[in-house]
């Protein structure tokens, strides 16, 4: 995989970073929001303090990578560092708003706002639906058992949880998860996933898929 330092030897209006608006400021307020120094902010990125500083004088325009880098790193999104501005979100979501889909053999219901760096969502997963796939993904996980039994495995450890158990873990650790019990399983989950190819969603891949 190419360093995210690396770019095009056009120069700055070159490629589809041109295209990108003008990100500087946002940089290097963020960085400072984030109380990090040019120098450490850009040893996290993988980039040099010069490249950095290029970046935040608007002397250069960043690819993406560099801005899925600097996003994790100030612990915001590309949005963000780009000065994009959302729609105002509920705060609160009502149990009739939240529509079951199903992915996979696990029905899930939305139990937050969309868009966001965390996605909550209320899971129901059935008995023998995919609990022989490895899921690993940039992000933390945190679960609740609302019902029924489940088994979690994390890296080579098998934890078993019940009702009012909960988990907390780095989602780069390999997990399987699986309803212990006939009936199926229950959850409250909270993952982030921002850099993530399956931002939109960690759950119910196809058998042979990792993310």
């Amino acid at each position: 995989m190419s360093s995210p330092e690396a770019e095009p030897a056009a120069g700055p209006a070159a490629g589809p970073a041109a295209a990108l608006p003008a990100v500087a400021p946002q940089l290097r307020a963020l960085r400072r929001r984030a109380s990090l120094t040019l120098e450490a902010a850009a040893r996290d990125a993988g980039l040099s303090p010069a490249h950095l500083s290029r970046l935040e004088t608007g002397q250069r325009q960043p690819s993406l990578p560099m801005l899925l880098s600097l996003a994790r790193i100030y612990g915001t999104t590309v949005s963000e560092l780009l000065g994009e501005t959302t729609a105002d979100r509920e705060a609160v979501t009502r149990a009739g708003d939240m529509e079951p889909t199903s992915a996979g053999g696990w029905t899930y219901r939305q139990a937050g706002s969309p868009g966001r760096g965390m996605q909550a969502l209320r899971v129901q997963v059935p008995y023998g639906a995919q609990g022989d796939i490895v899921r690993v993904h940039p992000g933390e996980e945190w679960l609740y058992v609302l019902k029924g039994r489940l088994r979690l495995r994390l890296g080579d450890a098998l934890h078993r949880l019940a009702p009012g158990d909960s988990a907390h873990f780095d989602s780069l650790t390999p997990h399987r998860i699986a309803a212990e019990d006939p009936d199926g399983v229950e959850l409250l989950f909270v993952h982030t996933l921002l850099q993530s190819p399956t931002a939109a969603l960690c759950l119910g891949p196809t058998q042979g898929d990792v993310s």
